[in-house]
C-alpha cells in the first residue's frame, strides 16, 4: 500500500507497513525506543501495531500508535522534541480517539514506563486530557461517545 495514498487534508497519514526511519528516530528524540517496547529497531524494520504520522508545513510533527484488543486500545503519543510545548500531542490524541471511535473502542490507554524520565509531567498530561489512573499505574479513558456513532 502506497503510504501516501492514506493522507487526509491534515496531514494524518497511516503508514502501512510502518517502518522505523530517521523521521522517527527524530521524533523520539532522547528517548530510547526500548522505553516503549520497541526493542533496538535499525533503518527500514517493520513495526507492530498501526501507526500514523502526523505533519504540518513545518515537517514530521510526530507519531500515534494504536494497538487495539479486546474492545480497548493501548496509544502511544509522540511528539518531536523540538515542537513539544505546542499543544501537538492533544492533536495526535485526539486522532487516535476518533479511530478508536470509528472502531467502535471502549477505552484508550497508556501505561507510562516506571523509567520515563518525564514519567509525572506525562501522566499529569495524560489526565488533564481525560485519563483515570487505576492503582497498577495503567490511565484509561473512555471513547468518547461522540466518535462511536
Amino acid at each position: 500500500m502506497d503510504v501516501e495514498a492514506t493522507r487526509d487534508a491534515d496531514g494524518w497519514t497511516k503508514e502501512a507497513p510502518a517502518r522505523w526511519d530517521a523521521a522517527k528516530a527524530a521524533a523520539f528524540g532522547d528517548l530510547p525506543p526500548t522505553l516503549f517496547g520497541l526493542g533496538t529497531p535499525a533503518d527500514g524494520d517493520p513495526l507492530a501495531d498501526e501507526w500514523w504520522r502526523a505533519e504540518d508545513g513545518r515537517g514530521v510533527i510526530g507519531y500515534g500508535r494504536l494497538d487495539d484488543s479486546w474492545g480497548d486500545a493501548e496509544i502511544l503519543i509522540v511528539v518531536h522534541p523540538d515542537r513539544r510545548g505546542e499543544g501537538l500531542g492533544a492533536l495526535v490524541l485526539d486522532r487516535l480517539e476518533r479511530e478508536a471511535g470509528r472502531r467502535h473502542l471502549n477505552y484508550v490507554y497508556n501505561v507510562v514506563p516506571l523509567t520515563h524520565p518525564d514519567r509525572e509531567e506525562v501522566s499529569a498530561w495524560l489526565r488533564a486530557h481525560g485519563f483515570e489512573e487505576k492503582a497498577d499505574g495503567e490511565l484509561r479513558k473512555r471513547v468518547p461517545r461522540s466518535d462511536v456513532n
